[in-house]
């Protein structure tokens, strides 16, 4: 089995696992504050848009707020649990493609895409995003920052939710390097009988990348940066990033026109 496909099972089986306490764990992820502070930058890049390719969707949390703003919505995802439980907020209103981000087919000509990433493939997936932006469509994703991995990923945070304990343990060190690995074991417990479905303890492991990286990537895949912001737990998307200070970086992009 190659590195590449080792990875990849790896990926699927932690998310797969992590599927029906997703939306428990990530309760405090505002994806509606989100979208409004950036809407003016929407507007100023892609006025015209209205058809979204979601890459790395998940649960779907992130795209119903752009259903709500009269987008049609194409959304993907390499866990079927995770696009079981997408399926069923969208409820008919998306279509849902089982996908990996790093070989991503072509699925139309989408007006904006909005991804998560992880490493060594990153100029593979931004060039599968590309393939899909219309000409002039708007790419839009966020990386982890540094804090992060000095923080979450070396961190334990338990959330007790609907009759069980989400309990993520981060086995990474508070002084880890730009560049470097993060990882953490999440799991859950049951709390009382109405739980009815523990998730195993699986390994979440992501590479930090930072914004010199990203835009270099970016540049490979033929992708101009636009815009990038930083935005702490807060959501609120600020100018200029700061990793130290931020919890995730945002970047926006196009198709390159040189």
């Amino acid at each position: 089995m190659s590195r590449k496909t080792r990875e990849f099972a790896a990926a699927k089986d932690a998310y797969e696992a992590f599927a029906p306490a997703y939306d428990d764990f990530t309760a405090n992820h505002n994806f509606v504050l989100w979208l409004e502070k950036l809407w003016p930058a929407f507007e100023r890049h892609c006025p015209a848009g209205r058809r979204l390719l979601d890459v790395g969707c998940g649960t779907g949390k992130s795209f119903l707020t752009m259903l709500d703003r009269g987008w049609t919505v194409t959304a993907c995802d390499i866990s079927p649990r995770m696009l079981e439980i997408a399926r069923e907020k969208a409820q008919g209103r998306v279509s849902l493609v089982e996908a990996d981000m790093r070989s991503l087919p072509q699925l139309g000509r989408f007006d904006a895409l909005n991804y998560m990433v992880d490493r060594e493939e990153l100029t593979q997936a931004l060039t599968g995003m590309r393939g899909n932006l219309a000409p002039d469509g708007l790419l839009v994703f966020d990386v982890n920052t540094i804090k992060v991995f000095r923080t979450f990923f070396a961190e334990e945070v338990v959330v007790e939710m609907g009759g069980r304990r989400l309990i993520w343990r981060g086995i990474s060190a508070k002084d880890a390097p730009s560049g470097g690995f993060g990882e953490a074991r999440f799991f859950t417990e049951g709390l009382d009988e109405s739980h009815d479905e523990e998730v195993p303890a699986h390994i979440h492991r992501e590479r930090h990348f930072d914004e010199a990286t990203v835009l270099e990537a970016m540049a490979g895949a033929g992708l101009d940066c636009l815009e990038v912001y930083g935005h702490d737990d807060d959501a609120v998307p600020k100018q200029p990033l700061d990793e130290e200070l931020h919890t995730k970086a945002v970047y926006l992009g196009c198709v390159s026109v040189g």
